[in-house]
């Protein structure tokens, strides 16, 4: 059994402890981003030219998955293929998952503008293909924008991915992202328009068609703590958003650990982090309270110096909290 299936299983028995919170590296932006997502090919001293190859870009996943501190590698499907042959998941506790939907609002590669119209589903992945690679777990994505056009489309769509997934004995994690393109919405309004949109579109489902836990933007503390304590049966994750300072990082896994989170899907803060590695290991240090957010910035750069990697900026700078929905809570 994946540790993953593990913890979920505590979780939801209400045993969750300190050790059970749920960590997944995002490293599926081929899928969106593209190329720009694998990272810049660093050198020691912080300077780059070009990004990673895809080949450069397996080796980081392959690393992070042999470290084997995060419970869940997100990837595509292609990237999942190239990794079995590698070998990389035999006998690992991580558990492989494959983004199972790229909708129009992930296609934020370089020069492209669709991300600025409503967000319409598309799905490249093949959950039988998927299953023949070797997981029963993909990640799917909605965004919901108070169009009623556009969203009855995706409620649609995400209808029949559903019953593709039930036939095939697919299961799937719901990522639902802040409006992209909102219609009639105040900036305040949207964290309970998130919430109230998720559940409505839950709660004609049975336990088995459900997602294993949700994948939604930090909203603040209040958003947070109403979506984890309205129905226990639903585990949710955080997404990590921006890459921000280290502090950022860490702040935000101890501030959504704290207000109902069991899950954290960060995918540029580790892959743009001077040491992925290592802030993997501080990430889970503070989830699992053995730090507090500002003593894991001051080892992560202590571990950097040891390394003799020149940081992207200075402790001092990197033990600020940056984001305005962390500040708030902090």
């Amino acid at each position: 059994m994946y540790r993953m299936d593990e913890k979920l299983g505590r979780i939801r028995a209400g045993k969750y402890a300190k050790g059970d919170f749920i960590i997944a590296d995002a490293k599926d932006g081929d899928m969106g981003p593209s190329i720009n997502s694998s990272g810049p090919n660093r050198a020691k001293d912080g300077t780059w030219t070009r990004y990673r190859t895809r080949a450069e870009f397996l080796d980081k996943i392959q690393q992070i998955v042999e470290q084997d501190i995060v419970d869940i590698m997100l990837t595509s499907v292609s990237n999942l293929e190239a990794l079995n042959e590698r070998g990389v998941y035999s006998n690992s506790r991580v558990k492989p998952v494959i983004r199972a939907n790229d909708a129009t609002d992930c296609w934020v590669f370089r020069g492209a503008t669709y991300a600025k119209e409503p967000a319409r589903p598309f799905r490249t992945a093949n959950p039988a293909v998927a299953k023949a690679l070797g997981t029963d777990l993909g990640l799917y994505s909605i965004t919901f924008n108070n169009d009623l056009d556009a969203d009855y489309f995706a409620l649609d769509e995400f209808a029949a991915f559903r019953e593709d997934a039930l036939h095939n004995n697919f299961k799937y994690f719901l990522e639902v992202f802040n409006p992209n393109a909102p219609v009639g919405l105040a900036p305040e309004d949207i964290p309970a328009f998130v919430n109230d949109a998720m559940i409505r579109c839950l709660a004609g489902l049975s336990t088995r068609e459900r997602p294993e836990f949700l994948k939604i933007p930090y909203n603040g503390p209040a958003a947070l703590e109403e979506l984890a304590s309205y129905d226990p049966s639903v585990v949710v994750g955080i997404l990590g958003g921006g890459a921000g300072t280290t502090r950022d990082c860490l702040e935000l896994i101890a501030q959504i650990e704290r207000y109902g989170a069991r899950v954290a899907l960060f995918g540029r803060k580790i892959n743009l982090a001077d040491d992925p590695l290592e802030i993997v290991r501080m990430m889970r240090a503070v989830a699992d309270g053995d730090l507090n957010s500002e003593q894991a910035v001051r080892e992560y750069h202590g571990a950097l110096e040891r390394q003799g990697i020149t940081p992207t900026r200075a402790l001092d700078e990197d033990a600020q909290i940056t984001e305005a929905v962390l500040k708030a809570a902090a």
